[in-house]
């Protein structure tokens, strides 16, 4: 089942942006260590210090989510709400198109 979720919040400081990130950093390590075949993800911090959280799932609803099931987003969920300013607008969204090369 493909499934594609935004995610979008705002920080409440730069400093918590910056803890944000290094969070957010931690779980893609996990996932280069785990080489999950059924996710793609993709996490931008926005010139504001906000982020936006792209993800493809094709997992059942059933099974286990190879981003949230990770050690390091339960880690990153920790506090989240004090480093937030306001709330979390998630949102499932449908592929118009995609090209990706990533470039440092």
């Amino acid at each position: 089942m493909q499934k594609r979720l935004v995610t979008r919040y705002a920080t409440s400081s730069a400093g918590a942006a910056d803890e944000n990130q290094r969070r957010v950093e931690a779980v893609f390590d996990e996932l280069v260590a785990a080489k999950p075949d059924n996710v793609s993800y993709i996490v931008l911090r926005l010139a504001d210090d906000s982020f936006v959280h792209v993800s493809f799932h094709n997992h059942g609803d059933d099974e286990v989510n190879p981003i949230s099931s990770t050690a390091a987003f339960a880690h990153f969920q920790e506090g989240h709400a004090d480093r937030r300013q306001g709330g979390v607008d998630q949102q499932t969204a449908t592929l118009v198109g995609a090209y990706i090369t990533v470039v440092d």
